[in-house]
């Protein structure tokens, strides 16, 4: 790669390139302004002025407009790296405006030339041009965004062919994340933008590699997978990163204290975390004072520094500002890094910092929503916060801790003081702009009306809506802006602000509709189609009585484009019942937009309605492929392979009747169910329902251990409000039978070697299953319900085990729950009676059999009592045939005596 196009990617000028000023003194000192954010010289200089020349700009598309000529430069290499570094520049100008600040020198009308309208066409028009072009998948862009203009023409400069620059791929992906971020919801991109990145990686992770660029690019390609919520992708992606870079983390324990008040030291989490050693470079220069290992806690939280964002102190009676560990060694000492002193760890490389505050983001999204994973995001928060040492990564860390605390009381008001600094801070220029973009592809750092969002919706979270709805209004964030209202309760309000941006009579944005005045009308009808239709499907929502005629003027004006339309369109006939039309218009929703698992859910709901199981399969099959923590999609797909097995079933029975091949079909839909019902229950595991199905499920394909766990779990959930309802006795009772159906010895000498072992070794059979029932009946089942055939199953399993004792106990605990133990006197049931005289028979057999095996239990004066206290309680019955066998027991228990 030559070494131009490294710094370029890396953001800071080599020392080696200055060779380069003297061979190729032009291009390199154009490279040279752009990785010093000195934008307005590079957009002005003779080259871009002949690059960006256009032709008709004002009647054809940015792409019809510019032929991308270099007349001056014959070298086909050297044409390429200059349109490279025009494209980057474009490319850092439209960050710097809408996400890094500060506000930027230039204008696209400065940089764009219509030869063809020399008169200078405003800067407003060209914007609206490029928002409307950068509407992709059915998603508008952003129409807020500020000069979008650059970032649709650097879009078009890196699609040009490139033969000679390999780093154009990487620019394409980075301007494939912007684009991403300007849009309304993901949406999915070309198969081919990933397949030219392999072979670039493998050049930089070679042995004559560069490994922090080989950290880059890896970390780059998990944030693209983690915007389109791959988190398992973007996971491995981001630990390939560390690996390439030579970071060394682990997450362990150590000893310290929370509170002011805290008397007694405790394991507290800690991230061990060591950069590998680097030759000295400007992103290891850090100034003397932030390494300073003297620093308290406190003087660390009360530290600002010129060039980076203000930390704000927690400043509260009980918290400390961070955790002061104690210890000066993490409780594990078989780790790597177990060298290292929690309270004085070295700092970290900038770009290890990125990593960290990635893998901070996918703890929370592989993780359930609850106060343990924010506790495990904290460390990582907690190690980049600790020595800062770059505006856009500490502007980042600060960000995620305000979102880590914006759910404890104690800290929720520096989390939204700490969101509003973060926010001010943007335009000011308190820090060098070529520092702010130094990481700024490394990190998930949100635009500029993305930070006011979020500040607002944390305003919503504290009941200050009039604040949340200003914020929305200047941002005409319109959707946001309804909702506000709606909590209200003053939904008419909402309908009235939409129906007069509709009809004109209120200005979406005044600058929106100056531009608009720039341009023949049929063009501007154009360029606000996408947000028109929006705004209707809002109209649709607000308005149920007239909401189809809104949504297919919607899908009308979007030109058949908008996603948004159809879904609620589906949605719309789906709860209407209208399953064929939500159907059609589901389809067309996910086909215009096929990542989002909504679309996908409710379109498998409605083919369930109509029983097309394949259909429903296909679709919940996709909902997980995008959102595999989605639970009761993975609950729903387990149910259509057990529909396909039956409906598979019916059609094979009635034309040939059943063979081997469909028992093998049948066998691998319920264990497809099983597997999806399995993977289901990590997101979803206080669903008793879910671990119902799971159960049956479980039974039915021999998984009996996972069955006996699913009938823990729903005991657990269920017990204390259905009591013994809760307990499938018959599943219990199976799981008993698949104990006990092996012999309960297990001889050297009796049998087949092979045999012995499945019955010790087989979870799911005999010895192998016995723990697990047992610890299902003592630890879960009977400390909280009881019921005859819970005690009796219980009894076979202890008489499995030849615990004749417990087992005589066991069932002498069935009698008393059964009919019998119950009988009234005032019971007049003939058939319930004869019920009972069958149940005194059975206990009086268990006396007998196992009476003699127990030793200090007088077994004949309590099987005689309890003939004779049924006999007294049912003498109404003794003109009944069976009264004479209770006659017959009590004279053989004398005899016998």
């Amino acid at each position: 790669m030559d070494i131009l196009e490294c710094s370029l990617l890396n953001g800071q000028w080599d020392s080696k390139l200055d060779t380069e000023l003297e061979s190729r003194p032009a291009i390199a000192m154009l490279a040279k302004d752009v990785i010093d954010g000195k934008f307005r010289e590079v957009l002005t200089s003779l080259w871009a002025r002949a690059f960006f020349r256009a032709s008709g700009l004002q009647d054809n598309s940015y792409e019809e407009s510019f032929s991308w000529q270099l007349p001056s430069v014959a070298d086909e290499a050297e044409k390429e790296l200059i349109q490279v570094v025009l494209a980057v520049a474009s490319l850092h100008a439209f960050i710097q405006a809408n996400w890094t600040g500060p506000d930027l020198d230039i204008n696209p009308s400065e940089v764009i030339v219509d030869v063809m309208n020399p008169t200078l066409i405003s800067d407003e028009v060209l914007d609206m041009k490029a928002v409307s072009e950068l509407a992709y998948g059915g998603e508008p862009a952003y129409h807020l965004a500020q000069h979008a203009t650059f970032l649709r023409l650097a879009q078009l400069i890196f699609a040009l062919p490139y033969h000679h620059c390999i780093s154009v791929c990487w620019w394409r992906l980075r301007t494939m994340i912007i684009h991403e971020q300007l849009l309304d919801e993901a949406v999915p991109l070309p198969t081919d933008a990933h397949d030219s990145l392999g072979s670039l990686l493998q050049t930089l992770t070679g042995d004559t590699g560069d490994r922090d660029l080989a950290g880059r690019l890896q970390l780059e390609q998990g944030r693209l997978e983690h915007i389109f919520c791959h988190d398992k992708a973007a996971s491995d992606r981001f630990v390939q990163a560390a690996r390439a870079t030579g970071l060394q983390y682990e997450l362990t324990g150590a000893l310290g204290r929370r509170t002011k008040f805290q008397q007694n030291d405790l394991s507290q989490l800690v991230l061990l975390a060591e950069s590998r050693k680097r030759n000295d470079s400007p992103a290891d220069a850090i100034p003397d004072n932030l390494v300073d290992q003297s620093c308290t806690p406190d003087d660390m939280s009360n530290m600002t520094y010129s060039n980076l964002p203000v930390t704000l102190g927690l400043n509260d009676d009980t918290l400390l500002e961070q955790t002061i560990f104690t210890s000066s060694a993490p409780s594990s000492t078989t780790s790597q890094l177990s060298h290292l002193d929690p309270v004085s760890q070295p700092p970290l490389h900038p770009l290890d910092q990125c990593i960290l505050l990635s893998l901070c983001l996918n703890v929370r999204n592989t993780s359930p929503s609850h106060g343990l994973t924010s506790e495990q995001m904290s460390p990582y928060v907690a190690r980049v916060i600790s020595h800062p040492k770059n505006w856009s990564v500490h502007t980042m860390a600060l960000l995620l801790r305000s979102r880590l605390e914006s759910g404890r009381t104690r800290t929720v008001e520096r989390s939204v003081l700490q969101l509003q600094a973060l926010v001010d801070q943007m335009p000011t220029a308190d820090s060098p702009l070529p520092e702010r973009l130094l990481y700024f592809h490394s990190i998930p750092l949100p635009s500029k009306w993305e930070m006011e969002r979020e500040l607002a919706l944390r305003f919503l979270t504290l009941g200050v809506v009039k604040s949340a709805l200003e914020i929305f209004e200047r941002l005409e964030m319109w959707e946001e802006v309804v909702k506000c209202w709606q909590s209200m309760e003053m939904t008419d309000k909402a309908v009235a602000i939409v129906r007069d941006l509709l009809e004109g009579r209120k200005e979406e944005a005044e600058s929106v509709i100056l531009r608009g005045k720039d341009l023949p009308s049929p063009r501007r009808g154009k360029l606000d189609s996408a947000r028109q239709a929006k705004l209707w499907c809002l109209l649709g929502d607000l308005e149920p009585d007239n909401a189809v005629g809104h949504y297919e003027r919607a899908w009308a004006l979007s030109k058949e484009t908008s996603g948004r339309a159809m879904r609620s369109l589906g949605g719309y006939y789906f709860a209407r019942g209208e399953f064929e039309k939500a159907i059609s218009c589901l389809q067309r929703a996910v086909k215009i937009n096929p990542l989002l698992s909504r679309s996908w859910f409710i379109l498998g709901c409605t083919y369930i309605r109509l029983e097309n199981w394949e259909g429903a399969r296909d679709s919940f099959s996709r909902c997980v492929s995008i959102d595999d923590e989605d639970g009761e999609s993975w609950n729903n797909l387990a149910s259509m392979y057990l529909r396909l097995d039956s409906s598979q079933n019916i059609l094979e029975s009635d034309v040939s009747g059943e063979n081997q091949l469909s028992k093998a079909k049948s066998f691998s839909n319920r264990m497809l169910a099983f597997r999806a019902l399995k993977q289901g229950l990590k997101y979803s595991y206080d669903n008793w329902r879910m671990w119902t199905n799971y159960m049956i499920v479980a039974m039915d394909v021999g998984e009996l251990s996972e069955a006996c766990r699913a009938l823990t779990r729903i005991v657990e959930e269920r017990s204390a409000k259905t009591g013994a309802e809760c307990v499938d006795e018959e599943v219990l009772e199976r799981l008993v039978n698949a104990v006990t159906r092996v012999p309960a010895g297990l001889d050297q000498s009796a049998g087949d070697d092979d045999r012995r072992r499945d019955a010790v070794n087989n979870p799911n059979e005999g010895h192998g299953l016995l723990r697990r029932v047992l610890d299902l009946f003592d630890r879960t089942i009977l400390p909280r319900v009881s019921s005859p055939r819970i005690f009796r199953a219980y009894a076979r399993l202890l008489t499995f085990q030849s615990r004749w004792e417990d087992a005589l106990k066991a069932y002498l605990d069935w009698y008393r729950c059964s009919v019998a133990g119950t009988f009234e006197k005032e019971e007049t049931d003939a058939e319930k009676w004869r019920e009972a005289v069958n149940e005194v028979e059975d206990v009086v057999d268990v006396l007998k059999n196992f009476g003699p095996r127990v030793q200090g239990i007088n077994w004949r004066h309590q099987a005689r009592s309890i003939v004779r206290t049924f006999m007294g309680r049912s003498k109404d019955f003794d003109d009944q045939a069976e009264w004479s066998r209770l006659v017959e027991f009590q004279s053989e228990l004398r005899t016998e005596e």
